[in-house]
């Protein structure tokens, strides 16, 4: 059962991925990119990774998906504007790791699967608490520069888009 839980997911994760970068209107190009981020949120639900599915929904399916829309009403950009001179090559390329992972799952039918080994128990504690305390233990300095580097974006994008406010020479 899991396996079909995966397969359906991972169908429709390629199949929107295609979506985004295959049409022309940009606001369905962002809602296939919403339909693969709530898609591969549930992959992560598979993998007993609750906490990272709802990360995966509040950050990017929250937030970076309205940048990118805010971003796309902002540039109003034309049809005849959005052709996609790159499709050859792009589907050379996908025809060619279509074909690595054919022969890589050819490959792999052909051995005999060995007997897994049990791993060593580990202590009982969740998703959340074990992230948490890597995240403030062993990255705490990344993850601040992190924080640093996205405040300074942010006053950046203050900045500029305010910038007509402080223009002493503009004509009313």
């Amino acid at each position: 059962m899991t396996q079909l839980v995966f397969f359906y997911l991972a169908g429709i994760i390629v199949l929107t991925s295609i979506l985004v970068v295959a049409l022309r209107n940009p606001v369905y190009s962002a809602l296939s990119l919403l339909i693969m981020f709530f898609h591969v949120a549930g992959l992560y639900v598979t993998l007993h990774a609750e906490f990272v599915a709802a990360v995966q929904i509040i950050v990017y399916a929250g937030a970076i998906l309205v940048l990118y829309l805010f971003v796309v009403m902002l540039l109003n950009v034309k049809r005849e504007d959005r052709y996609h001179a790159q499709f050859p090559l792009g589907a050379l390329l996908g025809v060619t790791i279509l074909t690595e992972v054919v022969l890589l799952l050819w490959q792999r039918g052909g051995s005999t699967p060995s007997d897994p080994v049990a791993a060593p128990s580990a202590p009982a504690i969740g998703n959340t608490e074990a992230i948490g305390e890597v995240l403030y233990s062993t990255y705490v300095f990344p993850f601040e520069v992190a924080s640093l580097i996205l405040l300074v974006a942010m006053i950046g994008a203050i900045v500029l888009a305010k910038r007509d406010l402080f223009d002493v020479n503009r004509n009313p």
